[in-house]
């Protein structure tokens, strides 16, 4: 996109990578049993991947005027950041009532409001690519099967196997974009939107 005499990159595979990777890492968590401890390398690449990389692209996409870029790559990144907190944050402030952990029932009330977020930015990629509708579509089955599965009406590592799903689809689309541009033409396709234009 041209901005003047200047040519502006496309910021989403960077936002996609950084959502991609990550998911695809807590996935891989989330299949494993519950007992075992998440670690610091997911806890690393959720603030600086996951989540400040999504910041930076969300920003970049504002200056290209992409309104659903910047609403989607800001929010989850700050998702991202905001889950390490609450993780990270009542570890540093142990025995403060401020900083307790939330019960399961109410971060299976976190996980909702983000699945109804991703379901409302779902319907913003129905006249985008296929590749974004499926990317968003498996994330907000993925954050409503976590939600219910911390209410204690599911169970089982299965989930994580739709995160990973979710996590591989947004790679595809970030190198499907990043590969199409470098060639010139489409080599990795991503499919016609499901609504037309």
């Amino acid at each position: 996109m041209a901005e003047g005499n200047k040519i502006l990159a496309n910021p989403a595979p960077l936002g996609l990578m950084g959502f991609g990777m990550t998911t695809v890492l807590l996935n891989i968590h989330n299949t494993m049993p519950d007992d075992l401890k998440m670690n610091s390398m997911i806890l690393s690449m959720g603030i600086f991947y996951g989540g400040l990389a999504q910041i930076i692209a969300g920003i970049l996409e504002y200056r290209k005027g992409n309104t659903f870029g910047v609403t989607a790559f800001t929010s989850y990144g700050l998702f991202w950041m905001s889950l390490v907190f609450i993780l990270v944050f009542p570890t540093l402030f142990n025995g403060n009532d401020a900083a307790l952990p939330p019960s399961s029932a109410f971060m299976g009330w976190y996980l909702f409001m983000w699945g109804l977020f991703t379901m409302m930015m779902f319907l913003g990629t129905l006249k985008k690519n296929l590749s974004l509708s499926i990317v968003f579509f498996t994330l907000f089955i993925l954050f409503y099967l976590l939600a219910l599965k911390d209410w204690g009406i599911i169970s089982g590592g299965w989930i994580g196997v739709e995160g990973i799903f979710c996590g591989f689809s947004a790679i595809y689309l970030a190198m499907a974009e990043v590969i199409n541009e470098s060639f010139g033409k489409t080599i990795l396709p991503v499919g016609k939107p499901i609504l037309k234009k």
